[in-house]
């Protein structure tokens, strides 16, 4: 089974909107990024607070959904199967790396592993 590891929200104030979250949910600075998008932690999942004009663009809001499995190879055929497809990938070194799935309705699912969030036991 996947694990939801983390969540992209789009902010317009990506350092007020962090905040928010480090402040009154009590979420940890993992990173800020050369784009400016700041990663947080609860120490299970991870919200990714993203600037609007970062990676894809777009409105604010949630914008997409990372999840974390025990073999990535069998959840991207899992993925093809129910019709998803390969919409890109990313690799940040230690911090993370995800492959970007393209779902129903325009979803975007990643699969991968980040650092703060914890590990799937298989």
């Amino acid at each position: 089974m996947a694990k939801i590891r983390h969540i992209a929200y789009r902010a317009e104030n990506v350092d007020e909107m962090a905040k928010f979250f480090v402040d009154a949910m009590g979420m940890t600075l993992i990173q800020k990024r050369k784009n400016n998008a700041i990663d947080l932690s609860d120490g299970d999942v991870n919200i990714t607070v993203l600037p609007l004009a970062a990676g894809m663009g777009g409105k604010s809001g949630i914008d997409h959904i990372g999840f974390s499995v025990a073999n990535d190879q069998e959840q991207f055929q899992k993925l093809e199967a129910a019709g998803a497809t390969k919409a890109g990938a990313v690799n940040l070194g230690t911090a993370y790396y995800e492959d970007k799935y393209k779902g129903p309705e325009g979803i975007i699912v990643d699969v991968g592993h980040w650092q703060g969030a914890a590990p799937v036991k298989e």
